[in-house]
């Protein structure tokens, strides 16, 4: 249920792996593309495994969910207004999946959603709707999807997965149906438990990176270099203090701490203070250009990178969107967009531009994203125009 950046690569390995896969989407265009044997997301080795997977016959893409043994729930979790989840993919995805589910089925949700959702949400619908006692008649469990973008087909196959039931029974018949395909460790847990241990995964990377980017910001108050402070300071044996950037973006880590939040708002103060200082660093950005542009009667600034990390396509929640967005709506200039993973520009108005074309013609660069291509571009280019580099390219060179 879901053919996105998750739902896809998971279809694709299992129907490479001797299972019949059907891949469920509301979305027409998605449909029509896998079932031609394609793909709509750029995924080092997707697009080879689904063609040999659809050719095979043994995946195909539907509007609506057929009868399966084991049907797996991959859609999005964003959050509304206040950072409160938005879990209305999740109660869509379960409802339209209810009249499907039999008796001895398996139902996981794989979604990262706050803790309880599985067992009040998910199977409290299959329960009322399909009429199966949860841990007898249907199972039903959490196993969040621990994957990195660019490297999903292997981390799939290859991560260690956690799994937590509703019942007993539910952990373990999920865990078996991930065992058959993964060659991590699959651990056994309570379902409360899964979904609080991904939530934790992604608070602690954005904790860490806030300190980064927190010591950034210091260092731009004292006239310092952060990446020559970070350097040195990480010379010290116990010390690894990560590399700040623009802000932090992807569906996990910019999402998944508010999920936390919400869940126990009095007990996560250091948590909330992470994310606002992640938040907060697009518009310190912005202001860097600002103050720039003041030197120009109309300025051409160049930025570098959309996507919320390197040499991949996805702008989920990407600071680096979120800061073009901003000069574009905010300051009197001429934007000159550059994202090589991207054919067309997501903000309206604007194109995207060959990077040594807008280096050459830019009066100040902004450098958002840290993309290899970018890193082999000459050094002469960054000399003439003014240079934020908010992600340490330039460091070194």
């Amino acid at each position: 249920m879901g053919l996105g950046y998750v739902g896809l690569p998971t279809a694709a390995v299992l129907a490479t792996r001797g299972r019949r896969v059907a891949g469920v989407d509301l979305r027409a265009d998605v449909l029509d593309t896998i079932n031609a044997g394609q793909v709509h997301i750029v995924e080092p080795e997707l697009d080879a495994l689904v063609r040999a997977a659809v050719a095979a016959g043994s995946l195909r893409a539907l509007p609506t969910p057929p009868r399966a043994r084991a049907h797996l729930i991959c859609v999005p979790t964003p959050f509304r207004e206040g950072h409160q989840p938005d879990l209305r993919h999740v109660e869509a995805a379960t409802r339209a999946l209810a009249p499907a589910v039999r008796q001895g089925d398996l139902v996981v949700l794989e979604s990262t959603v706050p803790p309880k959702t599985t067992r009040e949400l998910v199977a409290g619908i299959l329960a009322a709707e399909a009429g199966l006692e949860v841990g007898r008649d249907v199972y039903v469990a959490h196993a969040p999807e621990r994957v990195l973008p660019g490297a999903v087909i292997r981390e799939v196959v290859e991560n260690a997965r956690v799994v937590g039931g509703v019942t007993e029974a539910c952990t373990e018949v999920a865990a078996r149906f991930y065992e058959s395909f993964v060659r991590g460790e699959v651990h056994r847990c309570r379902a409360e438990t899964a979904e609080l241990v991904k939530l934790s995964e992604n608070a602690y990377r954005d904790v860490n990176v806030a300190y980064a980017n927190e010591l950034a910001n210091v260092c731009d108050r004292l006239g310092l270099d952060a990446w020559e402070v970070i350097r040195l300071a990480n010379m010290h044996p116990r010390v690894d203090i990560l590399r700040p950037g623009p802000g932090v973006g992807g569906h996990c880590i910019a999402v998944d701490p508010w999920f936390i939040v919400a869940s126990a708002p009095e007990e996560t103060p250091l948590i909330r203070a992470a994310r606002e200082v992640n938040d907060g660093r697009p518009g310190r950005v912005v202001a860097r250009v600002a103050e720039l542009a003041e030197r120009f009667k109309r300025p051409r600034v160049a930025c570098l990178g959309l996507t919320y990390k390197p040499d991949i396509d996805d702008v989920r929640e990407s600071p680096a969107l979120g800061v073009v967005r901003r000069i574009h709506a905010e300051l009197d200039a001429e934007l000159l967009v550059v994202e090589p993973h991207l054919r067309k520009c997501p903000i309206e108005g604007l194109e995207l531009h060959e990077p040594e074309v807008a280096l050459r013609q830019a009066d100040i660069v902004v450098i958002l994203v840290a993309h290899r291509q970018f890193q082999r571009l000459p050094r002469e280019l960054f000399l003439r125009p003014s240079v934020i580099d908010t992600v340490g390219l330039l460091v070194g060179r």
